[in-house]
Formats: structure tokens, C-alpha cells, sequence
């Protein structure tokens, strides 16, 4: 085996210390680094919510120690909150629906970590998620692709599939054939006190859990009206970046559906602040527009692709056929999907193995 020298990422959560102390097991040269994030981190989490507290970093810093493992923090709360807290707000204004977990792995651990690590003569970096990584068939020695994660419920290969095949190749998921509960049970058999640690949950960055509030502190209220497919004026709201596509709960409708169903959010328009609602049907889509396509699995298909595609981090996968073009991407599928939001990502997948991924920037209804 070759002995690497490798930066392990170390959130102060179970996950990333087992992977530390796996790599350290396997002989690599191994340092530790806690990425500080916040820019006014708390002493203490709040239940299972948020990261980055003074109490996370303590905790990273422990599982160095019982690892036997050198140990930093790096400052990088300013570029977090650029690349991902300000985008993140950017993209409700705008109407979408981000996903800040993707962004991160994408802007911070992946992209300013790993160019730091190599900067500094490190060959990895090793993070705690749920993915595998295997070679690519057909392709040079050295380049890898990311795989499903053998526990479905943990599999994390979704919010990695911005990577490049250039980032794969330096990184290491010692995790990726590993389920949640024999992590636990390992860190505990490693004397790690992270064994029975809660994990982070919703955005971390939102101790609270509420995203409504966050973003109206940041955006401010900016009125506007909830109206129905044939426009006619159902109710009001404070901000549209408030709502997400297919929302179905906290509405504020006073007037009920003819027929008595609930209704859901159909689309927002961030510039006149309207908010459209109806029948869960009308959520239907066969057609997904998306741009900005990062190819990792495979070459930029040159014909019409037939995979899997998933929508959400944890959500189901649909057969597709993708059509390319330079930086656009256009995904018919074959069965509809619902609360497809522009802003998320569309991930390809053959199998289990990801091919690459795109971001969402529109959707056309199913014709029924």
C-alpha cells in the first residue's frame, strides 16, 4: 500500500473521526483539521442542530488525541460565509431552492481544503461521508468515480456529485462500506466520546431550524400575493423566498379549494413576488432543464443518455434519457417527479455509480 499523507477534515461529529482513525489504521500520515465556519460560533449545539460550535471543535480535537494524530483549526469563516451562507440567501431571493450541504462540499471542503492540503505537500483529503469510490471503467489507471454508499439511508453521494474526477482522485471516504450503527459501535470500540454523538440535522448554519426566519433577517419583508393557477388572489405573504416548491403546509389560505384538497406551492416569481399554488398534480414534471454540468463518472455524453437521476439528497431515483448540449443539459423522465425546484441538482447516476450532476433551472409540467 502507499503511504499517504492525508488531511483529515474533522467536523467534531462520529462520522469523521472513525474515518481519521481508519485512515491512520491503514498507515497513511494523517493530520487533523477542524474547519471553523462560523463567524460567532456558540459554546454549545442545540440538540442535534447546527455545527461548528466551540464545543464541536473541542470534541474534533479530543479524537485527534485518542487517534494520536497531529491537529489544527483553520479559520475559514469568511469564505463560508461568501461561497456558501450568501449564496445560499442569493438563491432564495432568486427564487430557487439550494442546497448548502452540495455548495459546501463543492466551494469549502473540496475545493479551498483540497487546494490548501495540496499547497502544503498533503496527497488527500479524508472526510467522514457516506460514498465509495471506485475506478472508472475504461479510463487510466488513477481515476475514480463516486459509488452509493452500502447503507442507503446514510448514502451521501447526492451532495458529492459536484465533484470533479480531479477532486475524487485526491479524496478518501474510508466510510463508504460502513453502516451508521457499526460506525458508532467502532468509534465507542476506539474509545472515541463521539460514539453516541447526535447528528447534525437541516442547515447548519440555522441552529434553529427556522429558514424562514433566517432568511427574513437577511432579505427583509417584501410583500406579495398567493394567487391560483388562473390568478385569481387566494391570500398574502411576507416574502416569497419563504416558500419552497411543493410546500403544502403554513400557506396562510384562508379561502379553501372548490374541491376541498389542500393545496401546494406550484412556483414563485422572486420580481413580482407571486407565489402559485394548486392540486398536488400540478406538480408533475416530465422535463427538467439544467446547466452546469461536472461529469465525473464518464465523458460529457456525446448521445442520449439513459440513467437514473436523483433530485434530492434522499430522494427516489428516476429512469431518464439526458441530451447534452455545451453547458446545458435537458432530462426527460420517464415517470413525472414532484417539488422539482430550480437550484437543486439533478444527479446521474448507472446503477449505484455517479456519473455527474447539474443545476436545475427549470422544469416543464407533465402534460397531464
Amino acid at each position: 500500500m502507499t503511504r499517504l499523507r492525508v488531511l483529515a477534515a474533522m467536523s467534531g461529529g462520529v462520522d469523521s473521526a472513525v474515518a481519521a482513525a481508519r485512515a491512520a489504521a491503514a498507515g497513511h500520515d494523517v493530520t487533523g483539521v477542524h474547519l471553523a465556519l462560523s463567524r460567532s460560533p456558540s459554546s454549545h449545539r442545540t440538540g442535534a442542530r447546527g455545527c461548528c460550535t466551540l464545543e464541536d471543535a473541542r470534541d474534533a480535537r479530543r479524537a485527534a488525541d485518542v487517534i494520536g494524530i497531529p491537529f489544527y483549526v483553520w479559520d475559514m469563516a469568511e469564505q463560508f460565509h461568501a461561497d456558501v451562507v450568501q449564496d445560499f440567501v442569493d438563491e432564495y431571493a432568486r427564487g430557487h431552492t439550494p442546497n448548502p450541504c452540495l455548495r459546501c462540499n463543492e466551494k469549502i471542503k473540496f475545493s479551498a481544503v483540497l487546494d490548501r492540503a495540496i499547497a502544503l505537500g498533503f496527497d488527500a483529503v479524508c472526510t467522514g461521508h457516506h460514498a465509495r469510490l471506485e475506478p472508472v471503467p475504461g479510463t487510466a489507471a488513477g481515476r475514480r468515480r463516486l459509488v452509493r454508499s452500502v447503507d442507503a439511508a446514510k448514502d451521501q453521494s447526492y451532495v458529492l456529485g459536484v465533484l470533479t474526477s480531479e477532486q475524487l482522485s485526491r479524496a478518501l471516504f474510508p466510510l463508504g462500506d460502513t453502516t451508521k450503527d457499526q460506525v458508532r459501535r467502532e468509534a465507542a470500540d476506539r474509545g472515541l466520546a463521539v460514539a453516541d454523538k447526535p447528528d447534525s440535522h437541516d442547515v447548519c448554519f440555522i441552529a434553529d431550524g427556522d429558514t424562514a426566519g433566517f432568511l427574513r433577517r437577511q432579505l427583509g419583508s417584501a410583500a406579495g400575493q398567493i394567487v391560483a393557477l388562473d390568478g385569481t388572489v387566494l391570500g398574502s405573504h411576507d416574502g416569497s423566498y419563504a416558500f419552497t416548491i411543493g410546500q403544502r403546509k403554513g400557506l396562510r389560505i384562508d379561502q379553501p379549494a372548490a374541491d376541498g384538497r389542500p393545496r401546494y406551492v406550484l412556483s414563485i416569481e422572486p420580481v413580482s413576488r407571486t407565489v402559485t399554488v394548486g392540486p398536488p398534480e400540478a406538480l408533475d414534471v416530465r422535463k427538467i432543464a439544467a446547466i452546469r454540468p461536472v461529469w465525473s463518472g464518464c465523458a460529457p455524453p456525446s448521445a442520449p443518455l439513459r440513467c437514473l437521476v436523483q433530485l434530492r439528497a434522499h430522494g427516489e431515483a428516476y429512469p431518464a434519457v439526458c441530451e447534452t448540449a455545451g453547458d446545458a443539459v435537458d432530462v426527460s423522465l420517464r415517470d413525472p417527479a414532484r417539488g422539482v425546484a430550480p437550484g437543486q441538482a439533478v444527479v446521474f447516476y448507472d446503477g449505484d455509480a455517479v456519473l455527474g450532476s447539474a443545476t436545475i433551472s427549470g422544469t416543464a409540467r407533465s402534460a397531464a
